[in-house]
């Protein structure tokens, strides 16, 4: 019979590379998600040293208003940032989320293909055998013939 090959080894190997594609997609959205991360906790350690000026500017012996307008000019600057890092993690959440769907989707479609491959390299096998069982039984009829 031969040597058994996969017939759709193309589109298993380009379904392989779809999916490792769309992996790779998924582990940038993550990376971008520890980025967004690591601003949104720089911001909240900005506001909590802001909070510290002001109270820094309050509790002296004397009021410093040039600290405190100063710090009343970033704190806005900050909240706007802030927002804008919260609506880039909604976006990128969803994101995320179509990638995981695509990389989900992908792989099904290589796994697939794989049980197709399994399910006909078996049959290839039970053929094999049936084939070497015809071919030995041949031959032992053969010599008990020769035997007679």
């Amino acid at each position: 019979m031969g040597k058994y090959r996969f017939r759709l080894e193309t589109l298993a190997k380009v379904r392989q590379r779809a999916r490792d594609a769309e992996r790779q997609r998924l582990a940038d959205a993550y990376r971008a998600d520890e980025v967004l991360a690591q601003q949104r906790a720089d911001v909240a350690l900005q506001l909590e040293e802001l909070a510290g000026v002001r109270r820094a500017a309050l509790s002296a012996d004397y009021v410093d208003i040039n600290r405190l307008a100063a710090a009343g000019r970033y704190e806005p600057v900050l909240h706007s940032h802030q927002r804008t890092i919260e609506e880039q993690q909604r976006l990128l959440d969803e994101e995320i989320e179509r990638r995981r769907q695509a990389l989900v989707e992908a792989d099904r479609g290589v796994r697939a293909l794989e049980l197709l491959d399994e399910r006909h390299r078996a049959e290839h096998e039970r053929q094999e055998q049936r084939l070497e069982t015809r071919e030995l039984d041949e031959v032992a009829s053969q010599q008990w013939l020769a035997r007679q």
